[in-house]
Protein backbone atom coordinates (compact mmCIF):
# COMPACT_ATOMS: atom_id res chain seq x y z
CA UNK A 1 0.00 0.00 0.00
CA UNK A 2 1.54 2.97 -0.79
CA UNK A 3 0.36 6.41 1.11
CA UNK A 4 -0.21 9.71 -0.59
CA UNK A 5 -0.02 12.87 1.91
CA UNK A 6 -2.49 15.90 0.46
CA UNK A 7 -0.36 19.42 1.95
CA UNK A 8 -1.83 22.89 1.21
CA UNK A 9 -3.11 25.68 2.68
CA UNK A 10 -6.33 26.13 4.63
CA UNK A 11 -9.44 26.31 1.96
CA UNK A 12 -6.49 25.34 -0.64
CA UNK A 13 -8.76 22.35 -1.89
CA UNK A 14 -7.28 19.62 -0.06
CA UNK A 15 -10.07 17.46 0.45
CA UNK A 16 -11.00 18.56 -3.36
CA UNK A 17 -7.98 16.76 -4.49
CA UNK A 18 -8.35 14.13 -2.57
CA UNK A 19 -11.83 12.92 -3.73
CA UNK A 20 -10.36 13.61 -7.52
CA UNK A 21 -8.00 10.20 -6.15
CA UNK A 22 -10.86 7.63 -6.00
CA UNK A 23 -9.08 5.55 -3.62
CA UNK A 24 -9.46 4.90 0.39
CA UNK A 25 -8.85 8.54 2.35
CA UNK A 26 -8.61 9.10 5.39
CA UNK A 27 -10.45 12.98 6.34
CA UNK A 28 -9.13 14.16 9.24
CA UNK A 29 -11.54 16.93 9.46
CA UNK A 30 -14.47 14.36 9.39
CA UNK A 31 -13.27 12.49 11.97
CA UNK A 32 -13.06 15.31 14.36
CA UNK A 33 -15.93 16.38 13.42
CA UNK A 34 -17.57 12.75 14.09
CA UNK A 35 -15.31 13.04 17.45
CA UNK A 36 -17.36 16.09 18.04
CA UNK A 37 -20.55 14.70 17.63
CA UNK A 38 -20.04 10.72 19.41
CA UNK A 39 -17.32 10.72 21.29
CA UNK A 40 -18.25 11.30 24.92
CA UNK A 41 -14.82 10.72 26.04
CA UNK A 42 -13.41 13.94 24.31
CA UNK A 43 -15.99 15.96 25.89
CA UNK A 44 -15.02 14.48 29.75
CA UNK A 45 -11.30 15.61 28.45
CA UNK A 46 -12.37 18.60 27.57
CA UNK A 47 -14.18 18.93 30.60
CA UNK A 48 -11.39 18.91 32.18
CA UNK A 49 -8.81 20.56 30.93
CA UNK A 50 -10.91 23.67 29.73
CA UNK A 51 -13.62 23.42 32.29
CA UNK A 52 -15.06 27.30 31.48
CA UNK A 53 -15.83 26.44 27.68
CA UNK A 54 -17.48 22.72 27.88
CA UNK A 55 -20.02 22.69 30.63
CA UNK A 56 -22.63 21.54 28.56
CA UNK A 57 -23.81 17.71 27.31
CA UNK A 58 -22.41 18.20 24.23
CA UNK A 59 -19.31 19.79 22.15
CA UNK A 60 -20.46 22.91 20.40
CA UNK A 61 -18.31 24.38 17.46
CA UNK A 62 -18.80 28.01 19.33
CA UNK A 63 -17.28 26.98 22.40
CA UNK A 64 -14.22 25.44 20.56
CA UNK A 65 -13.82 28.74 18.84
CA UNK A 66 -14.28 30.67 21.83
CA UNK A 67 -11.35 28.73 23.95
CA UNK A 68 -9.30 29.15 20.81
CA UNK A 69 -9.62 32.75 20.10
CA UNK A 70 -9.17 33.23 23.86
CA UNK A 71 -6.21 31.70 24.96
CA UNK A 72 -3.23 30.50 23.07
CA UNK A 73 -2.54 27.44 25.19
CA UNK A 74 -5.61 26.28 24.67
CA UNK A 75 -5.99 25.87 21.23
CA UNK A 76 -2.50 23.55 22.09
CA UNK A 77 -4.48 21.45 24.93
CA UNK A 78 -7.67 20.96 22.43
CA UNK A 79 -5.03 19.43 19.59
CA UNK A 80 -3.34 17.12 21.95
CA UNK A 81 -6.26 15.22 23.06
CA UNK A 82 -8.14 15.31 18.86
CA UNK A 83 -4.77 14.42 18.00
CA UNK A 84 -4.46 11.43 20.08
CA UNK A 85 -7.63 10.39 18.94
CA UNK A 86 -6.83 10.84 15.28
CA UNK A 87 -3.86 8.95 15.63
CA UNK A 88 -6.02 6.27 16.74
CA UNK A 89 -8.30 6.25 14.15
CA UNK A 90 -5.99 6.56 11.46
CA UNK A 91 -4.07 3.30 12.14
CA UNK A 92 -7.49 1.33 12.46
CA UNK A 93 -8.33 3.22 8.97
CA UNK A 94 -4.77 2.01 7.23
CA UNK A 95 -5.05 -1.34 8.99
CA UNK A 96 -8.80 -2.00 7.45
CA UNK A 97 -6.57 -0.78 3.77
CA UNK A 98 -3.87 -2.30 4.37
CA UNK A 99 -4.43 -4.62 1.10
CA UNK A 100 -5.18 -1.32 -1.46
CA UNK A 101 -3.10 0.05 -3.54
CA UNK A 102 -3.22 3.39 -2.57
CA UNK A 103 -4.55 5.26 0.34
CA UNK A 104 -4.85 9.15 0.31
CA UNK A 105 -4.59 11.18 3.54
CA UNK A 106 -6.01 14.40 3.69
CA UNK A 107 -4.55 15.44 7.47
CA UNK A 108 -4.20 19.04 7.62
CA UNK A 109 -1.25 19.08 9.96
CA UNK A 110 0.40 15.87 8.60
CA UNK A 111 3.83 17.26 8.73
CA UNK A 112 3.17 18.99 11.52
CA UNK A 113 2.49 16.16 13.78
CA UNK A 114 4.77 13.60 12.00
CA UNK A 115 2.55 11.49 11.37
CA UNK A 116 3.86 10.98 7.75
CA UNK A 117 6.00 8.05 6.80
CA UNK A 118 9.22 8.61 5.17
CA UNK A 119 8.08 6.53 1.76
CA UNK A 120 4.75 8.41 1.86
CA UNK A 121 4.16 10.70 -1.78
CA UNK A 122 3.38 14.01 -0.80
CA UNK A 123 1.30 16.27 -3.22
CA UNK A 124 1.29 19.58 -2.59
CA UNK A 125 -1.94 21.93 -3.73
CA UNK A 126 -1.57 25.01 -4.32
CA UNK A 127 -4.50 27.96 -5.44
CA UNK A 128 -4.63 32.04 -5.61
CA UNK A 129 -4.75 33.47 -2.42
CA UNK A 130 -8.19 35.20 -3.96
CA UNK A 131 -9.61 32.03 -4.37
CA UNK A 132 -8.71 30.68 -1.09
CA UNK A 133 -10.30 33.59 0.33
CA UNK A 134 -13.32 33.55 -1.09
CA UNK A 135 -14.26 30.10 -0.87
CA UNK A 136 -13.11 30.33 2.93
CA UNK A 137 -15.57 33.30 3.56
CA UNK A 138 -18.21 30.87 1.63
CA UNK A 139 -17.63 28.58 4.97
CA UNK A 140 -20.83 28.54 7.19
CA UNK A 141 -18.11 29.25 10.44
CA UNK A 142 -15.89 31.45 8.73
CA UNK A 143 -13.47 33.63 11.04
CA UNK A 144 -10.48 34.92 9.89
CA UNK A 145 -8.83 34.96 13.33
CA UNK A 146 -9.28 31.72 13.47
CA UNK A 147 -7.80 31.02 10.76
CA UNK A 148 -5.12 32.79 11.11
CA UNK A 149 -4.76 30.74 14.64
CA UNK A 150 -4.25 27.35 12.25
CA UNK A 151 -2.26 28.77 9.96
CA UNK A 152 0.24 29.95 12.72
CA UNK A 153 0.42 26.63 13.80
CA UNK A 154 1.14 25.36 10.02
CA UNK A 155 4.64 24.70 8.64
CA UNK A 156 5.72 27.43 6.33
CA UNK A 157 4.16 27.25 2.65
CA UNK A 158 7.06 27.27 0.81
CA UNK A 159 8.56 24.39 3.42
CA UNK A 160 5.71 22.14 2.90
CA UNK A 161 6.05 22.68 -1.40
CA UNK A 162 10.13 21.85 -1.16
CA UNK A 163 8.94 18.74 1.00
CA UNK A 164 6.63 17.54 -2.04
CA UNK A 165 6.85 15.08 -4.57
CA UNK A 166 4.12 16.72 -6.71
CA UNK A 167 2.32 20.22 -6.90
CA UNK A 168 -0.98 20.62 -7.85
CA UNK A 169 -2.28 24.17 -9.35
CA UNK A 170 -6.12 23.97 -8.11
CA UNK A 171 -7.89 25.86 -10.44
CA UNK A 172 -11.23 24.24 -8.62
CA UNK A 173 -11.89 22.87 -12.17
CA UNK A 174 -13.07 19.16 -11.83
CA UNK A 175 -11.56 18.23 -15.45
CA UNK A 176 -8.23 20.05 -14.68
CA UNK A 177 -8.00 18.33 -11.10
CA UNK A 178 -8.72 14.99 -13.03
CA UNK A 179 -6.17 15.32 -15.15
CA UNK A 180 -3.28 16.29 -12.27
CA UNK A 181 -4.51 13.06 -10.48
CA UNK A 182 -4.44 10.96 -13.45
CA UNK A 183 -1.06 12.05 -14.40
CA UNK A 184 0.14 11.38 -10.75
CA UNK A 185 -1.31 8.38 -10.81
CA UNK A 186 0.68 7.22 -13.68
CA UNK A 187 4.29 8.50 -12.22
CA UNK A 188 3.95 6.99 -9.25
Amino acid sequence: MKRIGILGDIGSGKTYIAKCFSHPTFNADKEVANLYKKDKKILLKFKKVLPEYFNTSSINKENITRAILDKKQNLKKIIKIVHLEIKKKLKLFLKKNKNKKFVILDIPLLLENKINKKNDILIFVQSKKSEVLKRLKKRKNYNHRLIKKFQNIQLPLDFKKKKSHFVVNNDFNKKTAKKYVKDILQKI
